[in-house]
């Protein structure tokens, strides 16, 4: 049975608008994530929306064939060290929620 999981992460509210210097560190690190995730037995699908009521909020959506194969890609180093990096670098941690299709 096929889950989603929704991972919200939020931007730090920086003065001066410095928002856009945390950017070009972040944006490589998303992008390496999504990459592994590609390659991970079990992935279907990703997608990353901004909430339209608070641009600091995002959310990202990912659908896997099984928990299973969420649990293992979760479990993975290399994801779990990625994570911490966007973590730190954002100043929060990234909430997550599994849903199924019941």
């Amino acid at each position: 049975m096929s889950i989603r999981v929704l991972m919200f992460r939020r931007m730090p509210r920086l003065y001066g608008g410095l928002e856009a210097d945390l950017l070009p560190q972040l944006g490589p690190m998303l992008v390496e994530a999504r990459q592994l995730a590609f390659r991970q037995p079990g992935y279907i699908s990703g997608e990353t929306m901004r909430n339209i009521s608070d641009p600091y909020e995002f959310l990202v959506i990912s659908t896997w064939k099984s928990v299973e194969d969420w649990e293992r890609w979760f479990a993975n180093p290399q994801r779990a060290d990625i994570e911490g990096k966007i973590d730190a670098l954002l100043g929060h941690p990234t909430e997550y929620r599994v849903y199924s299709y019941d």
